[in-house]
Parts: structure tokens; C-alpha cells; sequence
């Protein structure tokens, strides 16, 4: 079974609205590896800071039955699906990586490309991961995290002294 990773974020309500988003992941999908909890400034658009993680499980469900979890699980805490991208949200689940799967395809793109564009979804991605290799590349997690701290690409987020039912 493939390891998936997930990057989970919330600006409304922020502990609960998280805490009861890993509940329904474990619910779905099992025994759940967590990186930290770091917080952030809205991206985007101007709103509250966001709590941010990257969570890891091993899942025999295809990418399309992930992310139809995720939408669900999503709508549960109160996520509209029609609000625009940039917007507050309690959860925002999104599917990072599919084992080491490159996909490209309508709706699906993996690696998704926030991972390097986004300082909330690397960090704790090489945190949690830091040997894993970015797929079709060379360079680890770690490696891509250190450079682009190095290069003033990304500033380090701010890791939250919190954990989901912790």
C-alpha cells in the first residue's frame, strides 16, 4: 500500500476544527503519523493565522476515492465547497503525494506543487519525512527545505507548542 501525505490547515477555530479533522482521517484511513503543528499568515488573502501540519498513512484507495474523503471530511466541519480558493476555512485537506506516483491528469496533479512553492507544506513535510526523496528527483525533503531557507526563498514557520489531541 502506498504512503500517502496530506497537508492539513485551518483558520476558523482553529484546534477543534483540526483535532476532529485527524479524528475523521483516522476514522477513515488508520493509523496516522503527525508532524508539528506550525502557524502561518494567510496566503492569499488577508484573514487570521492558519495552523498548519503534514500527515502521513498507508491507503489501498485510489487518489480520486482520497480526495473524495477529504472533501467529505472537509464539509463535515463546515468547509463550503463553493467558497473561493483564497478564503478562511475550518479545514483545508489536501493530498501532497501518492507513494512516489507522478500524476498528471484533469483535477489530479501529484506531487502537488505547493510543496515547493509554500514554507506551511514543506517544513513539515521534510519534518515528518526528511529522507524521502521528491518523486522523479534527487533531492530529499531535507535537502529542498535547506535550500530554500538558504536561497531567502521560504522563512521558517512558526512551530505551535500544540498537538492535535494533545
Amino acid at each position: 500500500m502506498p504512503e500517502v501525505f496530506v497537508s492539513i490547515g485551518s483558520n476558523i477555530d482553529r484546534k477543534r476544527s483540526i483535532s476532529a479533522g485527524i479524528d475523521a482521517l483516522w476514522e477513515c484511513f488508520g493509523i496516522l503519523r503527525l508532524s508539528s503543528v506550525y502557524e502561518t499568515d494567510a496566503v492569499g488573502f488577508e484573514g487570521e493565522l492558519f495552523y498548519n501540519l503534514v500527515a502521513a498513512f498507508r491507503s489501498d484507495k485510489v487518489p480520486e476515492e482520497i480526495n473524495a474523503c477529504f472533501k467529505q471530511i472537509e464539509q463535515a466541519q463546515g468547509r463550503d465547497p463553493d467558497d473561493p480558493k483564497f478564503s478562511p476555512r475550518t479545514l483545508d485537506i489536501d493530498l501532497l503525494l501518492y507513494g512516489d506516483e507522478i500524476i498528471d491528469r484533469p483535477g489530479l496533479k501529484l506531487p502537488r506543487d505547493e510543496i515547493e512553492r509554500y514554507a506551511f507544506v514543506l517544513q513539515p513535510l521534510a519534518e515528518i519525512e526528511p529522507d524521502k526523496r521528491y518523486p522523479g528527483r534527487g533531492e530529499t525533503f531535507l535537502q529542498m527545505w535547506q535550500a530554500a531557507v538558504e536561497a531567502d526563498k521560504m522563512q521558517p514557520a512558526r512551530k505551535v507548542e500544540w498537538m492535535p489531541g494533545g
